[in-house]
């Protein structure tokens, strides 16, 4: 799950993004509108948390140039902007949800992925591809029921391959999905978390199979009976 996190107090930036990533998303930290702007058209993410009091523009503003814009990602305002007017404003002007400040990271967290369970939403409670099931709230992967040990990082390509599964899923929107504008991983390393992952479901015995499209991407099918 990818997460774009709108702050400019960078204490609060970090430690809420800590905390998210601790919860299974994937954080890029945007400290102004024109950031907010630039890893909108390179990475976009899965939900938006905006603060609205930013250096370099209004975050009302911006919630509702995206929205006119036809961006239908979910965003949670977080901001010390709490009277009521201010959050019917916000509601008005296309935030799904409106959280004041001080805000629990966990509460943050929380309120993410419930914007994520609604219709249309990227939470779907579980993914299922053959005798795989992915809890994708509690990140587990079970073969058969029983638990799938594989690393962080393996369950998030795991994740995007099930929820394409039949399809073949490009590279870089894969990359797009579990890593964030700041990691810097290696020319190998999804090549690295795919075979891992491919091995283990060989190991589980997984009646899935994960195909390499070469030049092209991954593709996750239902192995042939």
């Amino acid at each position: 799950m990818k997460l774009l996190l709108i702050e400019d107090v960078g204490a609060l930036a970090d430690l809420t993004s800590r905390h998210l990533e601790s919860e299974g998303f994937r954080v890029d930290v945007a400290r102004c509108v024109s950031e907010a702007r630039e890893l909108l058209a390179v990475a976009p993410p899965d939900v938006i948390v905006l603060d609205l009091g930013l250096p370099d523009g209004d975050g009302l503003t911006l919630l509702a140039q995206l929205r006119s814009e036809g961006l239908a990602i979910p965003i949670l305002v977080v901001t010390a902007q709490t009277g009521l007017n201010q959050r019917i404003d916000g509601l008005d002007r296309g935030a799904d949800d409106y959280l004041g400040k001080p805000a629990a990271p966990a509460e943050i967290a929380a309120r993410c992925r419930a914007l994520l369970r609604r219709p249309g939403g990227l939470l779907g409670g579980q993914l299922t591809c053959g005798d795989i099931a992915l809890d994708t709230i509690s990140r587990m992967a079970m073969v058969r029921e029983q638990p799938l040990a594989i690393a962080r990082r393996e369950v998030d390509v795991l994740e995007v391959l099930m929820r394409r599964s039949g399809k073949v899923v490009p590279r870089p929107a894969i990359e797009a999905a579990i890593y964030t504008i700041d990691e810097a991983p290696g020319p190998n390393a999804l090549e690295a978390s795919v075979s891992r992952l491919r091995r283990s479901l060989t190991e589980a015995g997984a009646s899935v199979v994960l195909h390499t499209v070469r030049g092209v991407g991954y593709l996750l099918t239902e192995a042939p009976r």
